[in-house]
């Protein structure tokens, strides 16, 4: 295992999983990529419990090239987003402890995207595995910068919703096979 540790060359605030508490990492502690999907790190720091998440903007602690977030467009500037464009964006959103997408996994219950005059307001309803999840704010503000930064969104809001409960039957074929499962 030492071999694969990495030393984080600067200071950097973590998210404990599952928890969703913040913690401090400071520069020189070694940890461990477990997974590293939608441009967020979900490392283990040996000698410490559990799992911590480290965001995007953090990556160059870790010696990675953080990935480059699309900006909002520009006021008076016409783009029209669609519905698939929302989608696939939702697509690059993680559980830290699960390698399936969102949408994937089914915690995606409802999207609405409404155009106005200034941009596309996004609505989404969402959900977690288990409704004790701390982890539930920081999936949802990560699907909501991510959409908020496609151009042509104004507006983006991601809820989460806890009826009706997420079970098992509402993983895609795609995410079934990803974990094994048939």
């Amino acid at each position: 295992m030492s071999e694969n540790l990495i030393t984080l060359t600067r200071d950097v605030t973590a998210i404990q999983i599952p928890s969703g508490s913040s913690i401090h990492l400071p520069a020189g502690t070694s940890v461990l990529i477990t997974q590293a999907l939608g441009g967020t790190y979900t490392v283990i720091v040996p000698h410490q419990p559990g799992l911590f998440r480290i965001e995007a903007e953090d990556a160059d602690a870790l010696g990675k090239q953080a990935r480059i977030q699309t900006s909002p467009t520009p006021v008076g500037t016409t783009t029209t987003i669609t519905e698939n464009d929302i989608w696939e964006v939702l697509k690059t959103c993680y559980d830290p402890e699960i390698p399936v997408n969102i949408v994937d996994l089914g915690l995606i219950y409802a999207l609405t995207l409404e155009q106005q005059p200034e941009g596309a307001v996004v609505h989404v309803k969402m959900t977690l595995t288990a409704p004790g999840c701390g982890m539930g704010p920081v999936i949802a503000n990560d699907a909501q910068k991510k959409i908020a930064a496609l151009p042509g969104v104004h507006r983006a809001q991601v809820e989460v919703v806890w009826d009706p409960p997420w079970n098992p039957s509402r993983i895609s074929a795609e995410g079934r096979k990803k974990l094994g499962i048939a």
